[in-house]
């Protein structure tokens, strides 16, 4: 079993020339085996915890720690992270001209491996028909470059597609849901929910209680201005789609304006 502990996290961002303080002190411990879920209004910090995990060099971390296994995982760089066994499906997947899916994926999982263990070709084709498969996938988007003419749906495959492939220890999606209809919420749904089991471990972020018919958590985390204010399970997430934020806000007495409370 692997453990991701995050401790009393405070992150900036610099806008304007000044820092803005965007997470006030997050606390949240993930091991392999349980799937989480992180809720909450526009503009809390819910993406900036995800970089700031796999180490986007745009966010400060100003105190506090993460540490994966009890190795200081502040003090890696993001390719070490990703060795380490972290890895992000990110809301805007990156176009990479030039580089065809397959040949990323190979290079990807042959990084996380010693120099004389590099899977061969014969078994590296075999998991990626098999993946492939399981997501509707055609052959034909293995040659492709990466993520470049992709549309929204095909994109968000194709982080589950390298999930599947890279097999790491704990999976940070940032709303992976985010513009999928029925069809193709439900084949990403399939993919995360191959991975499922003791040595493997989820962290989602989603706007929408929706993406949790399909992979439910073990842990539903509500954050508001910078920090997480309340842990539930599943039914936190049906709650709050009835009841909304502000009325969790007020019902835990907190000062909090939220993006979508009305303007005086």
């Amino acid at each position: 079993m692997s453990t991701l502990v995050i401790k009393e996290l405070q992150v900036s961002v610099t806008e304007n020339e000044q820092e803005r303080l965007i997470l006030t002190g997050v606390n949240l411990t993930l091991k392999t085996g349980e799937t989480h879920a992180i809720m909450g209004p526009n503009g809390t910090g819910k993406s900036t915890l995800s970089e700031t995990i796999m180490g986007n060099p745009a966010y400060h971390v100003v105190s506090g720690s993460i540490t994966l296994d009890g190795v200081d995982v502040l003090s890696q760089t993001v390719d070490q992270r990703a060795r380490a066994g972290l890895f992000l499906a990110m809301q805007y997947p990156a176009e990479i001209k030039g580089v065809t899916n397959i040949e990323f994926l190979r290079a990807a999982i042959n990084a996380r491996r010693a120099d004389d263990d590099q899977l061969p070709i014969s078994d590296f084709l075999a998991l990626l028909d098999h993946n492939l498969a399981l997501l509707n996938m055609s052959d034909a988007m293995a040659e492709r470059y990466l993520n470049e003419g992709f549309s929204g749906g095909e994109k968000k495959r194709n982080e589950i597609l390298q999930l599947l492939m890279i097999r790491p220890k704990f999976a940070i999606l940032d709303e992976i849901d985010s513009g999928l209809d029925i069809d193709a919420l439900q084949v990403v749904a399939k993919g995360v929910n191959a991975m499922a089991g003791p040595d493997f471990g989820t962290l989602m972020i989603t706007h929408y209680q929706r993406l949790l018919n399909y992979i439910v958590p073990d842990f539903v985390h509500v954050m508001m201005a910078g920090r997480i204010v309340k842990t539930g399970g599943p039914e936190l997430a049906t709650k709050l789609e009835a009841e909304g934020y502000a009325g969790l806000r007020d019902e835990l007495g907190l000062s909090v304006a939220l993006t979508d409370d009305d303007v005086e």
